[in-house]
């Protein structure tokens, strides 16, 4: 089998379009020994059902790669090592293992096997399930790659997940999403989905337009149907979709997108707005991978075509290379993936090669011949990615750069060129300034042009020059990604410079050991209505992440002063608008100012509506709408409620009712033109100085309270006129007599007590009247 393959290899010669000499030699071939595939191996194998195999490559590990066809090799060597089939465990009972869809996440492949979604951990090499799909069937699987991985935003960018069954009618389609990297889907409900007419042909995160794109197929018609402003407001541009088409996002994160079919070659610069990519007359294609920046397409006639993906030249320019391939005639020959570039040499290219049982890769490399032509060298060195971005162009700007961003929608660019001095050797230098802002900044656009400033987004920067021709020494762009949205260094905080512990109301050392408080049954309601609950609640309070309760006087306004920290420093006292919410249901505090006396124009949110809108208490930037700005459509019906709002624009405060405790609070900044971030913390305070509760009921209290007062005055009416009768002088004078006898009997016992006899005297002996 290796003679068979080494003559194949001899035999191919690679020529260019004119010209009569060869272009590509041979420089190495590598093959493994023959895998018996009747041998027994441990689990299911493994197989691709479409007709045309390919190979799917790793886009941030170059020798990361899968083999699709009548089997699935797996390598982490660019098949440079002999493979066992991919096998899974027969444990996951996966029934026909057909694999119909495959995508890379750092160590992990994700597979579509018979309708279900696997995770293959090549590095630990062990099998998981995904959860969460609910039994509904899914066929193919979508995300990008992000290979930044030091960024938290390309992280985010590379677990994102979309599942789908292709063809589904798009009104109904289970679309399923995993922000974890494939281990758990939720349900996707893409916003007007019911009143789409079509089937599904896919749904793609397109970083390039900041949006997520669902491909809906209708009368041999695909066009995209976008999820945010502005682009939400009507379908994409159609295009013809006469068969099923295989859909790449090129990486770079720059829109780039090749469709792909049997007889269909089409491309998009900018995720949706699609142009078929010609090929030689009656050809048709078998594969067509990509790279960041290049295209190459072998056809069912043994015809390779190569491209370069820049700014200007689409790979509508692709060059054809005759392949001249006799000896394989009778052989399935498929062009799996290249990698490598010049100078030299320009390509490397794998071609996959199946005689009889045996799968076998060949390496083809091709050297350049020609000499090479003149070109305009872009040298830049992008740097100092802040609000202006500069770099050296040293040579001849006959073929000028190109500045383009990405998700125009967002980020908004001004670039100019300068000449800035000489070299040693008297070239010119030039300067590129790129001026970056942030579209709604700009005032140059329409508002309805820009993006939303409450979704955050991603946007590319690619330098390029213009109308550059294919060379032996190929100039790449220059590209950098930009992340529109939260600095993760950022974080709040409450000021704390009182607590309950410096002032000796409470104890740091008892609030460590495992501290727990009650909350009483009537003060409280988990679900945030201020109903009274039916029973105590008992709450450990956690001191590692709370620290000593700040303190607060009852009955006093009160507002937390909020600080901002960037990367360790004081930045500022935050002033924007934020909400409160006592995370233990606690409604014993209410707020100083009503909706009227904060001046709204429109009735404003509070947690009520926000819990019946959302289902649950989540009161962010993203979903905040001011009371004073003109998107608030509601109308101003209840005037005189609470406004739950503080910061901003009022001096509005909460009021602590008579109960001493702890308070813990939720802080959330919802002003949408603070930040992008989600500034969020959590805080405690103690409440004091109100007075105990009575534990009498307080109208029984009252009602005996009044029944006193009435008793006394009546009292003092009747006895003076008692007392002016006969009958009262008879009282006073018995009154006398017995005050009298009183004294008479005490002075007995006192002189009783102090004479030795008397315990013999009489009360009569020692004076008193019998």
């Amino acid at each position: 089998m290796l003679i068979l393959v080494l003559v194949a290899a001899a035999g191919m010669r690679l020529c260019p379009l004119v010209g009569a000499q060869p272009l590509c030699r041979a420089r190495t071939v590598r093959t493994g020994k023959v895998f018996n595939v009747m041998q027994a191996v441990d689990g299911d194998v493994l197989y691709f059902p479409s007709t045309t195999p390919r190979v799917i490559k790793h886009p941030c590990r170059k020798n990361v790669a899968v083999y699709l066809g009548r089997q699935l090799f797996f390598t982490t060597d660019s098949f440079k090592s002999s493979l066992p089939p991919l096998t899974i465990p027969s444990s996951k009972q996966v029934g026909v293992p057909a694999v119909t869809s495959v995508h890379f996440i750092g160590s992990l492949l994700l597979l579509v096997v018979n309708q279900k979604v696997y995770i293959y951990n090549y590095r630990e090499v062990s099998w998981k399930s995904s959860v969460g799909m609910n039994k509904s069937p899914c066929s193919h699987i979508s995300g990008d790659n992000c290979c930044f991985t030091s960024n938290v935003f390309c992280i985010d960018i590379n677990n994102r997940i979309f599942a789908y069954l292709l063809g589904e009618p798009v009104s109904q389609a289970h679309i399923y999403e995993s922000t974890n990297g494939g281990r758990r889907f939720t349900k996707y409900t893409y916003e007007g989905q019911a009143q789409l007419v079509g089937s599904l042909g896919g749904i793609f995160n397109l970083y390039g337009l900041s949006q997520i794109g669902m491909l809906i197929i209708y009368r041999n018609k695909g066009t995209f149907k976008y999820s945010h402003h502005p682009l939400d407001r009507s379908l994409g541009l159609a295009f013809n979709y006469n068969e099923t088409l295989n859909v790449a996002i090129v990486p770079g994160h720059r829109g780039l997108l090749i469709l792909w079919s049997e007889n269909s070659l089409l491309f998009s610069h900018n995720s949706g707005d699609v142009d078929s990519i010609p090929v030689k007359l009656g050809d048709r294609s078998c594969t067509a991978p990509s790279h960041e920046y290049e295209l190459a397409v072998l056809t069912k006639e043994d015809h390779l075509y190569y491209g370069s993906m820049g700014l200007l030249q689409v790979p509508a320019r692709l060059e054809w290379i005759i392949m001249r391939l006799q000896l394989w005639a009778q052989s399935d020959l498929r062009l799996a993936f290249w990698y490598g570039r010049g100078p030299p040499p320009i390509l490397i290219f794998n071609f996959f090669v199946v005689m009889g049982s045996c799968l076998c890769c060949l390496v083809c490399v091709l050297y350049p011949r020609a000499q090479a032509r003149p070109a305009s060298l872009l040298l830049s060195v992008l740097r100092g990615w802040d609000h202006n971005t500069r770099g050296l162009l040293p040579g001849k700007l006959s073929l000028p750069p190109l500045v383009c961003g990405g998700a125009r929608h967002s980020l908004g660019l001004q670039a100019s060129i300068s000449e800035t001095g000489y070299t040693l050797d008297g070239t010119i230098q030039y300067r590129l300034d790129i001026y970056l802002k942030q579209q709604q900044h700009w005032g140059r656009t329409d508002p309805n042009f820009t993006s939303s400033l409450r979704r955050a987004t991603i946007s590319t920067l690619t330098v390029d020059i213009a109308n550059k021709e294919m060379s032996c020494i190929d100039i790449k762009p220059l590209s950098t990604l930009i992340s529109i949205g939260c600095n993760l260094d950022k974080k709040i905080i409450v000021q704390n410079k009182v607590s309950a512990c410096s002032m000796g109301i409470l104890d740091s050392m008892v609030l460590q050991d495992n501290y727990n408080y009650i909350v009483e049954k009537e003060f409280y309601d988990l679900s945030f209505q201020g109903n009274k609950s039916t029973k105590n609640q008992v709450v450990h309070y956690p001191y590692d992440r709370l620290g000593c309760p700040r303190l607060v006087y009852h009955d006093t306004p009160w507002r937390p002063v909020i600080e901002l920290w960037q990367d360790g420093h004081f930045e500022e006292v935050v002033k924007a608008d934020y909400v409160l919410r006592e995370v233990n249901g606690l409604f014993t505090y209410s707020y100083t100012l009503s909706v009227k006396q904060a001046g709204c124009y429109y009735q404003p949110q509070n947690w009520t509506t926000i819990i019946k809108e959302m289902g649950e208490p989540t009161w962010d930037r993203e979903n905040y709408v001011s009371c004073f700005d003109d998107e608030n459509t509601v109308p101003l019906q209840w005037p005189e409620i609470p406004y739950q709002i503080l910061g901003g624009r009022t001096e509005n405060s909460i009021v602590f009712g008579p109960r001493n405790g702890i308070y813990i609070f939720f802080l959330a900044i919802v002003d949408p033109y603070y930040s992008y971030c989600h500034l969020q913390t959590m805080f405690s305070i103690y409440v004091h100085g109100a007075y105990p509760p009575l534990s009498v009921n307080p109208g029984f209290t009252m009602v005996m309270l009044m029944g006193g007062i009435m008793l006394a005055l009546w009292l003092a009416y009747v006895i003076p006129k008692l007392l002016s009768s006969n009958q009262g002088q008879r009282i006073k004078m018995f009154g006398a007599r017995l005050c009298w006898r009183c004294k008479r009997l005490c002075s007995w016992h006192r002189s009783r007590a102090g004479s030795p006899l008397g315990s013999r005297l009489t009360p009569r002996e020692a004076g008193a009247d019998p």
